[in-house]
């Protein structure tokens, strides 16, 4: 037999070991490309919904860019009571998810997250009353930019990742109870020191959320289903980890309207 008999099932080897690693990055391109697609439309839907909700409940703004007047929608949405249930609602969307994610189609869970996308943007409307327009845009932008970086670094490092979970679980479960506590101290101080903290810990899971996400589709045995639901979650977390980073931002970086 040639050389080249003897070796003719080597290379049909290394050819079929080729061909499904190259199948294998396809389609971890093709599931991260479906997560960022859908995180996207998530945010669309949220900034649509702030900057719709907004017009609908400011009656007038200064030159200076201060509100002066708000519609009866406004005052509702900012003023009384049903503020509370604005500001909780995305809470019980969460909440909602967690309770029902193992048992929802794909597509009812990506229905439920635009739906959800549109009750935030509800909630947010508020910053376009507290924050000037430029501001915003500006900080967006700037949260945008480092989102984009972080999570590409965390898709292309060879560096595991999985050790900073834990400790960011910590640091969120640690935001949620200064949070609480500073609704009743109002410190200016806390809130800065929280804003801080908050940023670093959002970037933190921005990159731990891509590299899991990555592995989990590459090391999981999984039909089209289960992949199409996992990008929906997956979108989730990565809108919540970007919405955060904003508001961190933005409480650090906007210019009020005076």
């Amino acid at each position: 037999m040639s050389n080249f008999d003897r070796n003719a099932p080597v290379w049909g080897a290394a050819r079929a070991q080729q061909t499904s690693a190259v199948e294998m990055d396809q389609g971890l391109r093709s599931f991260m490309l479906g997560v960022y697609n859908n995180m996207t439309i998530g945010l669309a839907i949220t900034g649509l919904a702030a900057i719709g909700i907004s017009m609908l409940a400011i009656a007038g703004v200064s030159p200076t860019g201060k509100v002066t007047a708000l519609t009866s929608l406004g005052q509702a949405l900012y003023l009384s009571p049903l503020k509370w249930v604005v500001m909780l609602a995305p809470l019980a969307f969460i909440m909602f998810f967690s309770f029902k994610a193992e048992s929802m189609s794909s597509a009812t869970a990506r229905t439920m997250f635009f739906a959800f996308a549109a009750v935030m943007g509800v909630s947010l409307s508020s910053i376009f009353v507290v924050f000037t327009g430029e501001s915003i845009t500006k900080v967006f932008f700037i949260t945008a930019a480092t989102f984009g970086g972080i999570s590409l670094y965390a898709y292309t490092t060879k560096k595991s990742l999985s050790g900073m979970g834990s400790f960011l679980i910590m640091g969120l479960i640690g935001l949620v109870i200064a949070s609480l506590v500073n609704l009743f101290l109002a410190s200016s101080a806390l809130s800065f020191a929280i804003s801080v903290i908050g940023v670093l810990v959002f970037a933190g899971l921005t990159a731990w959320d891509t590299q899991r996400l990555k592995e989990m589709y590459l090391y999981s045995d999984m039909d089209a289903e289960s992949a199409a639901k996992l990008s929906v979650n997956g979108a989730l977390s990565l809108y919540l980890n970007f919405i955060n980073m904003f508001q961190m931002l933005l409480s650090l970086f906007g210019n009020r309207n005076s």
